[in-house]
């Protein structure tokens, strides 16, 4: 599976978020907490739901299960204008991202062991200490196998 390799443009995200790891995946009680706070967002941009993870510069080097990052359940919006109560804005800064298309439920890991463990390897590239991220769109549906979501991975040369 080869990805699209695309410049992002700064995107202007507003959400919520929350510090979780692997092991201690928050990742249902945050977006469970923000879909409903969602309604009140009046200037997005897109229909599309954006999952974030920013984690901490050597989380790919050492990798371990129980290291704390920052996960944000977001949505594009055009301006910040408008900022709803208990909402945080987040401005996702742009640079070149490996766009990988997945299809299958979000619990399977295996489209990351082959990015990490396969593809990044093999590429021209590393990972850049910048925004993950997956865009939600029209087709995805958590926990379905025919659910699908772009993968964005920050990367830059290799040195």
């Amino acid at each position: 599976m080869e990805p699209k390799i695309e410049v992002l443009y700064q995107k202007k995200l507003l959400g919520s978020h929350i510090t979780m790891s692997t092991v201690q995946n928050k990742t249902a009680q945050l977006w469970g907490a923000f879909v409903p706070q969602m309604k009140n967002i009046k200037n997005r941009a897109s229909a599309d739901k954006i999952s974030m993870q920013l984690y901490p510069p050597s989380y790919f080097e050492h990798f371990d299960a129980s290291t704390k990052f920052e996960k944000w359940a977001t949505v594009e919006v055009t301006d910040f204008e408008f900022i709803p109560n208990g909402i945080e804005p987040f401005t996702l800064e742009g640079g070149l991202y490996a766009v990988f298309s997945y299809k299958g439920i979000s619990s399977d890991t295996s489209i990351f062991q082959y990015i990490f463990g396969e593809w990044l390897p093999k590429s021209a590239y590393e990972v850049d200490n910048r925004p993950h991220f997956e865009i939600l769109g029209e087709k995805y549906a958590n926990n379905d196998p025919n659910s699908e979501e772009e993968i964005w991975i920050p990367i830059t040369g290799k040195s």
